[in-house]
C-alpha cells in the first residue's frame, strides 16, 4: 500500500454541524500522541510507561548495524533522557521509536515481530488505520518546525485576533507553554502583527487589544517565524 499525505491548515468551520453533516470532524491530535503535550506538565505516561519499557528494549541488540545511531542514543535524543532537551520537533522519531520497539498497536497489527514478542501493549494513545498515525506524526514535526520560519500559525487564526488567542494557539501546536510576556515581547520584536485599534471583552476580565497580521513581513525578510525557543 502507498500512502500519499498532504500537510493543509484550515480554522474550524463556524458551523460546525455542518462538517458533521458530511461525516467529517476536528479531533486533537494529543488523542494520538499524548505524550507530545506538555502545556500542563511533563506527561507522566513516559515517566510510567513510555521511558521504562524502551529502556528495557534498548537493553538488547535489535539490528542495530547499518544505523548511524544505536538505541540507546537514539532515546536519549529522542525522548530526552539522560539530561538531553526535550525537542518537540521530534515526533516521527519517537512515534518510529514506539512502532519498531513494539509498543504500539500499529506494529502489532503489522505483524512486528517485537510487538507479537510482546503478552500485552502498554496503551499510548488511540491508534488509526493503516499508516496514517505515522502521517500525522509527520504532519506535526513538520507544522512544528516550520512554525519557526514561516508565518503558518496565521493561517489558523481569525483576520483579527488577541495575543492571548495567538498565543495559545502556537502552545497548542508546539505542546508546550510559553512565557506571557516573553511571546508578547517576541511578537512585537519581530513584526509579525499590528493593532487593529479594536478591543475584544471575550476574555472577561478587561478589554484585549485586537491585532492582525502584517503581510507585508512576507516580503520584508526570508524567515519571518516565531523562534520561540527550545524546551530545556
Amino acid at each position: 500500500m502507498v500512502s500519499v499525505g498532504y500537510l493543509a491548515l484550515t480554522r474550524m468551520a463556524e458551523n460546525a454541524a455542518a462538517v458533521k453533516t458530511v461525516g467529517a470532524a476536528f479531533e486533537p491530535w494529543y488523542r494520538f500522541f499524548p505524550w507530545e503535550d506538555w502545556r500542563e506538565k511533563r506527561p507522566a505516561i513516559l515517566n510510567e510507561a513510555i521511558i521504562p519499557l524502551l529502556n528495557e528494549w534498548t537493553g538488547h541488540p535489535h539490528g542495530e548495524l547499518g544505523r548511524a545511531l544505536g538505541w540507546r542514543e537514539r532515546l536519549r535524543l529522542c525522548f530526552g533522557v539522560g539530561g538531553s532537551p526535550w525537542d518537540e520537533e521530534k515526533v516521527l522519531d519517537r512515534y518510529e521509536m514506539l512502532y519498531e520497539a513494539g509498543l504500539i498497536e500499529e506494529a502489532q497489527r503489522d505483524g512486528r515481530p517485537a510487538a507479537l514478542a510482546r503478552k500485552a501493549l502498554p496503551t499510548l494513545g488511540e491508534p488509526m488505520r493503516f499508516d496514517h498515525r505515522r502521517i500525522l506524526a509527520t504532519a506535526i514535526a513538520r507544522l512544528r518546525a516550520k512554525l519557526k520560519y514561516r508565518p503558518v500559525v496565521f493561517e489558523l487564526m481569525p483576520a483579527e485576533f488577541t495575543l492571548t488567542e495567538l498565543q495559545h494557539t502556537v502552545e497548542a501546536i508546539s505542546g508546550r507553554l510559553l512565557h506571557k510576556q516573553n511571546f508578547r515581547r517576541l511578537v512585537e520584536s519581530t513584526a509579525l502583527v499590528e493593532p487593529t485599534g479594536e478591543t475584544s471583552t471575550a476574555t472577561g476580565g478587561r478589554p484585549a487589544a485586537r491585532y492582525r497580521f502584517r503581510r507585508e513581513v512576507l516580503s520584508e525578510r526570508p524567515a519571518p517565524g516565531l523562534r520561540f525557543g527550545g524546551r530545556g
